[in-house]
């Protein structure tokens, strides 16, 4: 997908006349077929001369290597010594360009389920895991494969506009702009232990979301002092009963807002959040979008 995405996007993009605005070519580090994880190879014709006087180079992520031994093999040094004005990566090809060299003291990012390794390997690089991609003007990095479309549209957009970032958009039937980072598509699930003092209280207190949750009622439930709830809670789950809480009524909320059809205010009421106000600041903050630019994206098939 990330191969394809270049040509496809790059491709489209086109002048006012009609006629290319790129010249895109596909290179290995040794020409011919290229084993990928699907049950098809890729035919790449060339080889890693061709990066030589490219205008950009752009490194698609490749599983196999890019987290185990990113630095071996020739591609990171035939990156870094391309002379090419702009180097990108998509999902975790940000492993090459890191190993190249490249990233050092410049903000990227990567694939959210590879920021912990990248930022063990690399603690030279200010990672930031929370955007769907990351401009550093002559080096350029994005989250997962389809936040590659994402990188693409922007630097054709910085290239030639927005008017041609649109068309092509328009062509690939995709958003020319999405809102918000790849926060809003991190699982976040909340770990229960299987055996807990405090079981009872908290499934008591997903039930009642909706009102005020007071830390002695929930200690009460247990027949326990609040400090030795407090500290019994924070034990089995890992967190305090405020920050618990607080997870579980954003967990609500966006249940909500994929599976129905709710206003907001009613989404907040009943997630025990409050207002719409409220609802929108915490998801902003959370996730960098708006409730309705989440459900438009989540919301599932409605029934007939």
């Amino acid at each position: 997908m990330e191969l394809g995405i270049v040509h496809q996007l790059f491709g489209q993009a086109r002048s006012a006349a009609g006629a290319p605005l790129y010249e895109v070519v596909t290179c290995a580090a040794e020409p011919g077929p290229v084993r990928t994880s699907a049950d098809f190879a890729v035919m790449a014709e060339h080889g890693l001369e061709s990066l030589r006087g490219a205008g950009t180079v752009l490194v698609p992520a490749s599983h196999e290597l890019d987290e185990s031994r990113p630095g071996e093999g020739p591609v990171p040094a035939a990156v870094a010594a391309s002379g090419a004005e702009r180097i990108a990566s998509i999902c975790t090809g940000a492993f090459v360009l890191a190993a190249a060299g490249l990233l050092e003291g410049r903000r990227a990012t990567t694939h959210w389920l590879s920021t912990g390794r990248f930022a063990e390997m690399f603690p030279g690089v200010r990672l930031d895991p929370s955007v769907l991609y990351a401009d550093e003007g002559a080096v350029l990095t994005s989250a997962g494969e389809a936040a590659g479309i994402d990188l693409c549209l922007h630097m054709i957009r910085r290239d030639h506009g927005a008017a041609v970032a649109a068309d092509v958009a328009r062509r690939t039937v995709v958003p020319p702009h999405r809102e918000g980072g790849q926060a809003q598509f991190v699982a976040r699930p909340v770990a229960e232990p299987r055996v807990s003092s405090t079981a009872a209280a908290r499934t008591w207190a997903l039930e009642h979301l909706d009102r005020r949750v007071g830390l002695a009622e929930l200690a009460a439930r247990e027949s326990m002092s609040v400090r030795t709830f407090t500290r019994r809670f924070r034990e089995e789950s890992g967190m305090s009963p405020s920050q618990w809480l607080a997870r579980r009524r954003m967990e609500r909320a966006l249940q909500l807002l994929e599976e129905t059809d709710l206003p907001v205010d009613r989404v907040a009421e009943r997630s025990g959040l409050g207002s719409a106000a409220s609802l929108r600041v915490r998801l902003r903050t959370e996730l960098g979008v708006s409730p309705s630019a989440y459900r438009a994206t989540f919301r599932g098939p409605r029934a007939p």
